[in-house]
């Protein structure tokens, strides 16, 4: 999964926004525990990467999301000794002991695994919608040679390929074992680092991206987009703090299980729907 600029309002904000749409949707996630909100917010989530274009690159994510969300569901369900609903018992289990599940140790497992699947899929929102070289750009103001040394150090992963085969190669004309897999990529790795340090630092002595002398860089101005996902993303996440805040999308899990599922918590959950997808609907002007 890589980014690959497509025309969608997402692609169109600058990487500041994008991020910080990106941080307020997860941020949202860690916050409500109300199954009925994180519902909204995994169609928001679903609902974006389709109105961005990377739906495609979404569905492939799933493939660990999923079982990463039943494995979280499936250890707080067997570990975890709150509870007084039990629904099953293993009797006494091997390192574990007496294992008891419980309903609210298998509900509260189920909502830290779709916070964990939430979490993955904004991850990869981030990876796919926003372009790394602006990103790095973000860093210039406070370190501009360590921006560049990343930059390059990213664009060589290619040679990082190459150089650790040439090594194992090498390794294996040499008499006793071979070296294990750490120890090769220790080597590989640091001469990468070493090479792309070097190369930025040429770069940065012949005022590689520097603007000349007297010349002030043109900042870009905001544009409707940026606006827009600066501005959802900062809803969502005051939205879901609000009524943690509240208590009006209580969820409570031991000892008995208790979940807000009336109009307010309907309401919110529509509401994170609304306020993430939002900036998709403005799609006027975009161009690939």
């Amino acid at each position: 999964m890589r980014y690959r600029r497509r025309a969608s309002p997402l692609h169109a904000a600058r990487a500041g926004c994008a991020i910080a749409w990106c941080v307020g949707l997860g941020a949202a996630a860690l916050i409500e525990s109300n199954p009925l909100v994180l519902g909204g917010l995994l169609v928001a989530v679903l609902a974006a990467a389709s109105s961005a274009g990377v739906w495609g690159q979404l569905r492939r994510a799933l493939v660990l999301a999923v079982p990463l969300a039943l494995a979280v569901a499936a250890i707080n369900a067997l570990v975890s000794r709150n509870g007084l609903t039990v629904i099953w018992r293993f009797g006494d289990l091997p390192v574990l002991g007496q294992t008891d599940v419980t309903l609210e140790a298998t509900v509260y497992g189920a909502i830290l695994g779709l916070r964990a699947a939430l979490l993955v899929l904004c991850g990869v929102l981030y990876s796919v919608c926003v372009d790394p070289d602006e990103v790095l750009g973000l860093l210039r103001r406070w370190s501009f040679r360590s921006a560049l040394t990343a930059t390059v150090a990213t664009r060589m992963l290619p040679v990082l390929l190459r150089d650790s085969a040439r090594l194992a190669e090498a390794q294996r004309c040499r008499p006793g074992p071979p070296p294990g897999r750490v120890t090769l990529m220790r080597a590989t790795t640091a001469g990468m680092l070493d090479r792309a340090l070097d190369v930025a630092a040429a770069l940065e002595v012949r005022g590689y991206g520097v603007a000349r002398s007297g010349v002030r860089r043109r900042r870009q101005p905001w544009s409707r987009h940026d606006l827009a996902f600066l501005a959802s993303g900062l809803a969502v996440t005051a939205l879901a703090a609000a009524t943690r805040a509240t208590g009006t999308t209580g969820f409570v899990a031991y000892p008995t299980l208790r979940v807000a599922a009336g109009p307010w918590a309907l309401a919110t959950a529509a509401a994170v729907v609304v306020v993430a997808l939002a900036p998709f609907a403005d799609r006027w002007g975009i161009e690939p």
